[in-house]
């Protein structure tokens, strides 16, 4: 619920008067077998989003509806699926009257709950870290709107992280083994549901660099645009961005930089030279006993530098992958400008947690 909430607020300040949302119309199709359940539900909602950054006590007008929060929140036949599927819903429904590309943004973030030792049931998130993993989907038009959470998961590990596997051992498992999984799995699950017509690009960081996340987008139709994180090989053994940084400049755009709270780095501008290439990437040598994967994939990447140092000191250089068509600069202007929405999902775990 506080995951729903955290988007309808937004929503309602974002798109007021587009689309005249409110909490009955966001949950019309609640299921949880218990029309007067759901009802609370809904009203739960219109008390907390007055207030999203406060608790349920100093929300609720008096101490009555507080402890009938507490009972929903508490009840067997409250369905975490049944709300994200209502929301997921209307999420749909918004991407269709778009009228533009939606950009599917994952990501991942952490909930720490090492303070909570004395609480059954907690898994672990690191090394003997109790707490939650939270991986997201969330629904960006390019122009920068969000229109919500597509698809959601949380994981976490039964014991504490295992130090006697070695990084070759864990390698050579079944990507369904492991936990990088959920990227392939959130492209299937969050595109499932998608109406044709409507043009979506999956959009992740460096950890979405996995040559089975390519083909899994091919074989859905899906484009991407991934921020590389290996320097893989081409079929004619060149390495891609040794090979980019080789390219002329396409030229240069001016791009805003948002704030990183965790670093103390104010919002920017920053001046970006850019380089484009079409690349042939092959399967890594590791996978070649993997015979569904296609050997190779065609690919463009995009090298946008800052010309000078940062406000932090350290300048701006991505390395972005993807499947879609960029035959000029303006093209790769496009797909660098789809990447700086990416911050969106980290606003939005950030308010979350």
């Amino acid at each position: 619920p506080a995951i729903i909430l955290y988007k309808v607020n937004t929503l309602g300040g974002d798109m007021a008067g587009k689309t005249g949302l409110n909490m009955g119309t966001e949950f019309a199709a609640l299921d949880f077998n218990s029309k007067r359940l759901e009802q609370r539900f809904i009203q739960t909602m219109e008390t907390l989003s007055r207030q999203p950054d406060k608790s349920i006590w100093f929300c609720s007008g008096n101490r009555a509806e507080a402890k009938a929060i507490y009972r929903m929140l508490g009840s067997e036949n409250l369905d975490r699926e049944a709300i994200q599927r209502a929301h997921q819903e209307q999420t749909v429904r918004r991407m269709a009257q778009a009228g533009e590309t939606i950009l599917l943004i994952q990501d991942t973030t952490s909930l720490n709950y090492n303070t909570h030792k004395k609480t059954q049931g907690i898994g672990y998130i690191s090394d003997k870290t109790l707490g939650v993993n939270i991986h997201t989907c969330l629904a960006v038009t390019a122009s920068g709107l969000v229109l919500g959470v597509l698809d959601q998961m949380s994981y976490n590990r039964e014991e504490a992280k295992d130090e006697s596997r070695t990084h070759e051992s864990k390698k050579v498992r079944p990507l369904e083994a492991k936990e990088s999984y959920r990227w392939v799995k959130t492209l299937s699950e969050s595109t499932a549901s998608i109406p044709e017509g409507v043009r979506t690009v999956s959009v992740c960081d460096r950890e979405g660099d996995i040559y089975e996340l390519f083909d899994a987008a091919e074989r859905a139709g899906q484009l991407f645009l991934i921020r590389i994180a290996q320097n893989r090989m081409t079929v004619d053994n060149k390495r891609i961005l040794d090979e980019i940084r080789r390219k002329p400049r396409a030229g240069r755009i001016t791009v805003t930089i948002p704030r990183d709270s965790r670093r103390n780095v104010k919002e920017r501008e920053a001046v970006l030279q850019v380089r484009y290439g079409q690349f042939t990437i092959r399967r890594p040598a590791i996978l070649n006993k993997i015979k569904a994967l296609k050997p190779s994939h065609e690919v463009t990447v995009i090298y946008a530098a800052e010309e000078t140092t940062g406000a932090d000191g350290e300048p701006v250089a991505w390395f972005l992958m993807t499947n879609g068509t960029v035959e000029s600069f303006e093209a790769a202007y496009e797909q660098v400008c789809r990447y700086t929405q990416r911050w969106k999902i980290e606003r939005f775990h950030y308010v979350l947690k």
